[in-house]
């Protein structure tokens, strides 16, 4: 497990994410509608992680898909801990609790420790670990 690159590629996703919000809250319709914004998001969330797998597979050994989906999502997390929501949700009004106990979140991690472990399966045929 190439542990800097994990974290190279969990940061690469979370920008990802983080920009499709900001561009979202800035469009008419959307910026009204946290369910569009919710469907868009896990809809482009399979394409951030599919290139953050790209990314972290392209210089390491193609193996620990599950680790790898669940490395790069928790270091999105952490920076959601450490930057989204005191730079980004408090000022808006929102909280730790209230950011941490949306589905949403929780759905989109879990969407995008499957692509990433689902892009390991599909392009390679080394057995999972």
């Amino acid at each position: 497990m190439n542990y800097p690159r994990a974290l190279l590629a969990g940061i690469i996703a979370w920008l990802c994410v983080v920009i499709t919000f900001y561009v979202l809250e800035h469009i008419p319709f959307f910026n009204e509608s946290m369910t569009a914004q919710a469907f868009i998001a896990a809809f482009t969330i399979i394409f951030y992680a599919w290139f953050a797998a790209w990314f972290y597979y392209k210089k390491a050994a193609k193996k620990s898909g599950l680790l790898a989906g669940i490395v790069i999502t928790g270091t999105a997390l952490i920076l959601d801990v450490l930057v989204t929501v005191p730079f980004i949700e408090i000022p808006k009004g929102s909280s730790y609790q209230a950011f941490f106990s949306n589905p949403l979140l929780w759905i989109l991690a879990v969407i995008n420790v499957l692509t990433v472990f689902l892009y390991l399966k599909r392009n390679t045929k080394v057995s999972q670990n």
